[in-house]
């Protein structure tokens, strides 16, 4: 049996977990960001539904701009701990299948099986997903850089013909399915836009516009010598490779986590150390319940300023001894805090914690 590599992508995650508890908001424009209120000064979309990127919603986008390209939107507060039990829910499932997984972000993974069908494996999965009241696409590819290529195609095939354009922006209209490999490489991707290939912006693209490669194909039959020079002698010929549509043909082993944070932008800045101190306990004491209620010690405590100005530092502190103590870890990081010259307004605070080793 060949070795395939499966990307799953959830579709408009945040969204399709909202609508599990809002059955009646399927289909309508819903935008989830914030606190829900798109009048909140510098809070963005973090999650928008398929009628809602119609309008030209767009996860980033500033929720006073959401408002008013799509003024019927439904605005959402964004609920990070519920849409972590439907990741962890949808990945647990994934477990389940023949092969290995590995977990790219809240709504996306990779799957390692070896099958001589990865359709059939393809069509199992998303039946499995629907059964979690959730959709997903598919991208096969026999390697990751192609798999996770193909989940474009598998959102926008059926859409506007087998050719179509992939990308985030795609809507839920597609087949779901898609498979690209070396055999359709060539004829699916050599006209786009180096911006189409995963790992590629558009500040990388616009450099090499200036060499003269606007197209996959170009990239590929550029000289690795010249991208070395341009890009520097890693980059420059991961580019290279990039274009020949090859990648990894096997995921690579699950990292355990190593700490946990919390961080928050805050509606105007705080300017008070009175300010400063609430923020930074209320930070402080959440990250060390939720550390501790996941059954981990805390073995070193970070604290992260962003002023004003954007200017941003992280400064941080090893515990004694490891502690499951709320209150330790609060005072640790209000230390930390006090270190920092307070004399400018505060645009973010954060507080990231490390687990003890044992």
């Amino acid at each position: 049996m060949a070795r395939w590599l499966l990307h799953i992508d959830l579709d408009q995650f945040q969204a399709a977990v909202e609508f599990r508890r809002h059955p009646e908001l399927r289909g309508q424009p819903v935008i989830v960001g914030g606190n829900g209120d798109p009048a909140e000064p510098r809070k963005v979309v973090s999650c928008a539904s398929y009628p809602a990127r119609a309008f030209g919603v767009r996860a980033g986008m500033p929720l006073r701009t959401a408002a008013r390209v799509c003024p019927d939107g439904v605005f959402l507060a964004q609920d990070l701990a519920t849409y972590a039990e439907a990741s962890e829910e949808s990945m647990a499932l994934l477990r389940t299948f023949p092969g290995r997984v590995e977990v790219l972000g809240f709504d996306e993974a990779f799957l390692a099986a070896d099958t001589d069908d990865p359709e059939e494996l393809a069509r199992e999965i998303r039946a499995a997903i629907a059964e979690l009241g959730l959709t997903c696409a598919v991208g096969i590819g026999d390697n990751k850089t192609r798999a996770k290529l193909a989940t474009g195609f598998a959102k926008a095939v059926g859409k506007t013909g087998d050719n179509a354009p992939a990308g985030k922006d795609a809507d839920e209209t597609g087949t779901g399915i898609f498979r690209l490999t070396d055999g359709n490489w060539t004829a699916l991707m050599a006209h786009r836009p180096t911006s189409a290939l995963w790992g590629i912006g558009a500040r990388i693209a616009k450099r090499l516009s200036g060499l003269g490669i606007e197209t996959v194909a170009d990239l590929a039959a550029a000289d690795r010598h010249d991208l070395a020079a341009e890009f520097g002698p890693n980059t420059g010929p991961y580019l290279w490779v990039l274009g020949h549509g090859l990648g990894d043909t096997d995921i690579a082993e699950p990292r355990e986590p190593v700490g946990h944070s919390r961080s928050e932008t805050f509606p105007a800045d705080l300017t008070t150390r009175e300010e400063f101190d609430a923020a930074i306990t209320r930070l402080a004491a959440q990250v060390a319940e939720e550390t501790i209620a996941s059954g981990r010690s805390i073995g070193r405590v970070g604290v992260t300023v962003r002023t004003k100005t954007f200017f941003t530092r992280t400064k941080q502190h090893k515990l004694p001894a490891p502690s499951t103590d709320v209150d330790e870890i609060v005072q640790s990081a209000l230390e930390i805090l006090h270190r920092f010259e307070l004399d400018r307004p505060i645009r973010l605070l954060g507080v990231r914690v490390e687990y003890a080793m044992l």
